[in-house]
């Protein structure tokens, strides 16, 4: 497709000062066929694809047909993010995220390039009109002149028009602006699918740094308990009454818990890291270090009754649905390959020999010429492109058709999570429970001399170890919740 820029000035006879009039009669009809005619394309109607998903989800009675009507659902919505997410040190984390993130801010700027390329694409459903002035000056020896003496010529032309403008009878150019517009679309939605994805992954980062702080401080405190036990051992040892078994056994747990330690400092300080590089600037150091889970406002529940119409409020589903609509649009520009390309150039100006005559009424000018090109032997050019571009649009209805089917399932994933996580969280306090009691009979009886120290040993390591899933299990409740929330396609404001 050739962009219109350019200006053709020829020279006219005397008959000039009658043919602006034609002119100015030609234009008004082109203007008119082209108004009457570029509204049309021959693409394909777009009908979008059914879902290929289930009914239900997993493990719920929630409807995944289309939801018609005016109670559709949207009332259901998962809220903003800033009411998803009541505390307040998470909302300036996420906050300063949304502001500072390199890769957000890429994600953005791709939206204003493809704004602009849609522009220059659609600038070519209209002619480009261009003024353009010139001086052409030559000299000619005496040998070279037709009167046997030197001469010098000179042209002034002065002129506005248009060059090689396509009229777009067939849609050529309107599938090609579509398709354009429908890729703004799509990076538009991709953008938005990096902004739920930063919210989610930093909110998630941050309740890892909150979760890891907590076993540290865990781990910590069972250290000094592990001392204070090494230390009784060690004099129970040298006053005769334990065993070299015995003190033997406790400093290996005491270096077993300074190992996990030094390794729960190195998580916590990875953990600062990996925020940092979210949030895009450094922690703040008025930032609350928040130290347990329980000091976290929950998040909110996803209710109930989830509609289907969530799945349609997915960032990439959209935008794999403009990128289908944009691949449908180009089956439409391959089909009008197929007829006569009509272009359009014309100009209206002066042309004179000498510059003070240039803006007289006698030196007009004009030019109108019109250009057909029909193909008649590209040796199957145009067909391959046609089958290009219809296979184009099957590849993407089977990427916008997988996209579906993986946000179903990573919301069927979310759901059966939910189910269970209530069970979870029960069983494992009962399982901290018990191995408090087992650590406190295990320490009596070796006290009372009935069992030996190893007894106590496993029960110390069985605490520990419970008490670290039971933080990991609460982590995995607000992990959820923050899964859900995301693969709903989140809230927005």
């Amino acid at each position: 497709m050739t962009n219109a820029t350019n200006i053709n000035v020829t020279g006219t006879s005397g008959a000039a000062a009658r043919r602006p009039l034609a002119f100015r009669i030609i234009i008004p009809v082109i203007l008119a066929a082209l108004l009457l005619f570029t509204g049309c394309t021959m693409a394909p109607d777009y009908q979008r694809p059914d879902a290929p998903i289930p009914s239900t989800y997993p493990l719920q009675g929630t409807d995944t047909g289309k939801v018609e009507g005016e109670n559709s659902g949207e009332t259901a919505a998962p809220p903003a993010w800033r009411d998803f997410f009541k505390d307040e040190t998470l909302r300036r984390v996420i906050t300063l995220a949304l502001e500072n993130n390199r890769d957000l801010r890429v994600s953005m700027l791709n939206i204003e390039r493809t704004r602009a390329q849609y522009s220059i694409q659609q600038a070519d459903l209209l002619p480009t009109v261009a003024a353009a002035g010139s001086s052409t000056n030559q000299h000619l020896p005496a040998a070279m002149s037709q009167t046997g003496a030197k001469t010098v010529s000179r042209q002034y032309s002065a002129s506005l028009g248009f060059s090689a403008f396509e009229l777009d009878l067939f849609g050529r150019v309107r599938s090609m602006t579509e398709q354009a517009l429908q890729e703004y679309y799509s990076v538009e939605e991709q953008a938005k699918s990096a902004q739920l994805s930063l919210v989610a992954e930093t909110a998630a980062m941050y309740l890892q740094l909150v979760a890891d702080r907590e076993i540290y401080d865990l781990t910590q405190a069972t250290m000094v308990s592990w001392e204070e036990n090494h230390t009784l051992i060690r004099r129970k040892y040298e006053a005769g009454v334990a065993s070299d078994l015995d003190l033997s056994q406790a400093e290996s747990i005491l270096n077993e818990a300074r190992v996990n330690l030094a390794s729960m400092a190195t998580q916590v300080g990875q953990d600062e890291n990996a925020l940092a590089l979210l949030m895009g600037c450094p922690i703040p150091e008025d930032l609350p270090q928040v130290r347990r889970l329980a000091d976290v406002t929950p998040l909110m529940d996803i209710p109930e009754g989830l509609p289907s119409e969530l799945l349609e409020r997915r960032p990439d589903i959209r935008s794999a649905e403009h990128q289908l609509m944009g691949a449908n649009a180009n089956i439409g520009a391959a089909r009008a390959n197929f007829f006569p390309t009509i272009s359009l150039t014309g100009s209206l100006g002066k042309l004179s020999a000498d510059y003070n005559n240039l803006w007289d009424g006698a030196s007009r000018t004009w030019s109108f010429m019109p250009q057909v090109s029909l193909p008649i032997f590209d040796m199957g050019r145009n067909m391959a492109q046609l089958d290009v571009s219809e296979t184009d649009k099957e590849i993407a209805v089977a990427r916008y058709e997988k996209t579906i089917q993986s946000a179903f399932r990573e919301v069927a994933d979310a759901l059966v999570a939910r189910q269970y996580i209530g069970d979870r969280l029960e069983s494992q306090e009962a399982l901290v429970a018990s191995t408090q009691r087992s650590y406190r009979h295990a320490s009596t009886r070796y006290n009372a001399g009935v069992s030996s120290y190893l007894n106590v040993l496993d029960a110390q390591r069985s605490l520990y170890s419970a008490q670290s899933s039971m933080i990991s299990t609460r982590l995995l409740r607000e992990s959820n919740a923050l899964m859900l929330y995301k693969t709903l396609g989140g809230g927005w404001e």
